[in-house]
């Protein structure tokens, strides 16, 4: 079972999106959140596998939540909002966010990225995340200027592991990667594993947004 937490401040959404996730047998709804501060003291004590997590909420807006999740190990987090809030979307993939989702998503997609997440693949496939992504990444490069990534900081990585990020950055699952460079699945998901550690990285998806940023 995949059990979630939905985090919604308005709660005609929060109950729909509530009674879209309790139609699959294989995901449990363990609680609701109506504000960040309360996501985040519930993820401490209810210790779900996922976080569905609105991006404007009271208290504590949906990417400082996120932060506070993801820095102390909570759970993963499936951020949902819309085209027209980018500033929450970058800031929310740099917290750590595994994925997010466009509000007007349908049910069976939304039921899709759930299992994506809990399978450890970040929510960075479909084709909106990618042009996201490259959308924001070199504005917010060019923005924090001499915050901007350090291309130094892929020296640790080895050659394949250069390759496997720049497959994550273009937005290619492990199966889709596993195919491109002719491995085992398993073997793309030891080498997403340990660039993630080696670049000190929270989740695949910030790991997407650097291969970006950098241009690899």
């Amino acid at each position: 079972m995949i059990r979630v937490l939905v985090a919604e401040d308005q709660a005609a959404v929060r109950s729909g999106l509530v009674l879209i996730l309790r139609s699959a047998a294989d995901i449990e709804v363990v609680g609701e959140a109506a504000d960040g501060e309360e996501a985040v003291a519930r993820a401490r004590e209810l210790r779900p596998d996922l976080v569905l997590m609105d991006v404007q909420m009271p208290h504590l807006d949906g990417v400082s939540a996120t932060r506070q999740v993801v820095a102390e190990g909570l759970a993963d987090v499936l951020v949902l909002t819309t085209f027209d809030l980018d500033e929450y979307v970058f800031g929310a993939l740099r917290a750590g966010a595994a994925g997010f989702l466009l509000k007007n998503t349908e049910a069976k997609d939304l039921l899709a990225a759930v299992r994506t997440i809990a399978r450890g693949e970040g929510l960075i496939a479909p084709a909106v995340t990618r042009r996201l992504i490259a959308e924001f990444a070199a504005p917010a490069t060019a923005a924090r200027g001499e915050n901007a990534p350090d291309p130094a900081v892929l020296d640790s990585l080895t050659r394949r592991e250069r390759e496997v990020l720049s497959c994550i950055g273009e937005g290619l699952s492990n199966a889709e990667i596993a195919g491109r460079l002719a491995m085992a699945e398993a073997t793309v998901k030891t080498h997403v594993s340990r660039l993630l550690g080696k670049l000190e990285l929270r989740s695949r998806v910030q790991a997407a947004v650097l291969a970006q940023e950098l241009g690899v």
